[in-house]
């Protein structure tokens, strides 16, 4: 099991950007993919973003395309989302994910992930 710590939240105004980070440590076992979820008050979780660790391909959620961008810092074991143009319906707990099989075209599913972090939260007024 890894253990995951997201920071970088805060509270912007609209149009204003904010990075998350989510550094991982305490496994033997590399994550394959990592993921970048959200959750809005009253609103299910849902994928926002995923990245293949051994590779470079990464996964977006048709909502944040061509805004927020996810990469990863091999050497440290640190997965980031830079967020742009961040609208007040990006406002949500922020959650990053572990999960140790290729889910390519799953990557979005709550259930493909084996290890959560807590969450730190985006909050963007209009």
């Amino acid at each position: 099991q890894v253990q995951l710590v997201e920071s970088g939240g805060g509270s912007v105004q609209a149009g204003g950007s904010l990075r998350l980070s989510c550094a991982a440590s305490g496994s033997i076992y590399r994550p394959v993919f990592m993921g970048w979820f959200r959750q809005a008050p009253g609103k299910e979780r849902e994928g926002v973003a995923a990245i293949y660790t051994f590779g470079s391909s990464t996964y977006y959620a048709d909502s944040v395309k061509g805004r927020f961008t996810i990469s990863q810092d091999n050497v440290k074991y640190i997965i980031y989302l830079q967020m742009n143009s961040l609208k007040p319906e990006d406002t949500a707990m922020y959650y990053c994910a572990a999960a140790y099989r290729p889910i390519s075209s799953r990557w979005y599913r709550i259930e493909e992930y084996n290890d959560w972090g807590q969450g730190t939260q985006v909050t963007v007024s209009s």
